[in-house]
């Protein structure tokens, strides 16, 4: 994405529309004209058409550009400076969801957007839903993404976050902790490593380093037969595992191969 953008006039008609297209496709947009349906339809004007496009060239994940993603039959708002939620972390929820279908606790660590909280309470209608980010920005998104449910959002570290009367009662606990190794960040894709706080994508020497803290204290706060799910990678899967077991968790691996994506489980006894 490093092409500059050609002038847009920016309107709906068909002839706009193909410039839109053209543009994202030059710069290297795969799904053109997808994604120029949705700039046009955020654009609320010309000029705010011609702006997005203008954003989107540049290398701004297309989510930024209009202000939410679709996660699990949900449009998440995002901002610049959050996590955008991953369509893979969908099988995170549905995994959730199977273990604990009358959770009436929920508990979502690293937050980000609130995108997994969001969706978990759509879901489980009725539940007691918080969340937790140590990001300012992420938590004032998080705060948007679930308050028409009801759902409590903190600032702080982990668990430190939470208000003390959670402790023992969590039926549900999802943590989609960063789990990339720090040396592998430079790598990442650009839309990630430039447009994403490196909080919210370094794991750590091994990328487990938030997961073992997590982990370390997950049974404090999980009621009887509660469960803690983390999202992880297929290489470090066997590691994570290990990490849960260690802290006196039942774990298991679920594997996604359509999305490829891996959860480990892992419920208290």
């Amino acid at each position: 994405m490093t092409s500059p953008s050609p002038a847009f006039p920016g309107s709906s008609s068909p002839a706009s529309r193909d410039r839109v297209v053209a543009a994202l496709r030059a710069a290297g947009c795969v799904f053109a004209e997808d994604e120029a349906e949705l700039i046009l339809s955020a654009a609320r004007t010309p000029a705010e058409a011609a702006a997005l496009v203008d954003l989107r060239v540049t290398g701004l994940p297309l989510e930024l550009v209009v202000g939410w993603a679709e996660f699990h039959g949900l449009r998440i708002a995002v901002e610049p400076g959050v996590f955008v939620p991953r369509r893979r972390t969908e099988f995170l929820v549905e995994q959730a969801l199977a273990q604990a279908p009358d959770a009436a606790v929920v508990v979502d660590l690293c937050c980000g957007s609130g995108a997994v909280g969001a969706a978990l309470a759509a879901a489980l209608h009725g539940a007691e839903v918080h969340a937790a980010d140590i990001d300012p920005a992420a938590v004032r998104c998080a705060r948007r993404n679930l308050a028409a449910a009801g759902g409590r959002v903190y600032a702080g570290d982990l668990f430190e976050a939470l208000p003390g009367a959670l402790r023992g009662r969590v039926d549900l606990l999802t943590a989609n902790v960063p789990y990339v190794p720090t040396s592998e960040v430079p790598l990442l894709p650009a839309e990630a490593r430039d447009h994403e706080p490196q909080l919210a994508l370094d794991g750590g020497a091994d990328g487990l380093d938030v997961l073992r803290r997590v982990a370390g204290e997950a049974r404090h706060w999980l009621a009887p037969g509660g469960c803690l799910l983390t999202e992880t990678s297929e290489r470090q899967a066997p590691a994570a595992l290990d990490v849960l077991t260690r802290a006196g968790l039942r774990a298991r691996l679920a594997v996604s191969e359509e999305r490829y994506a891996h959860v480990v489980t892992g419920v208290r006894g």
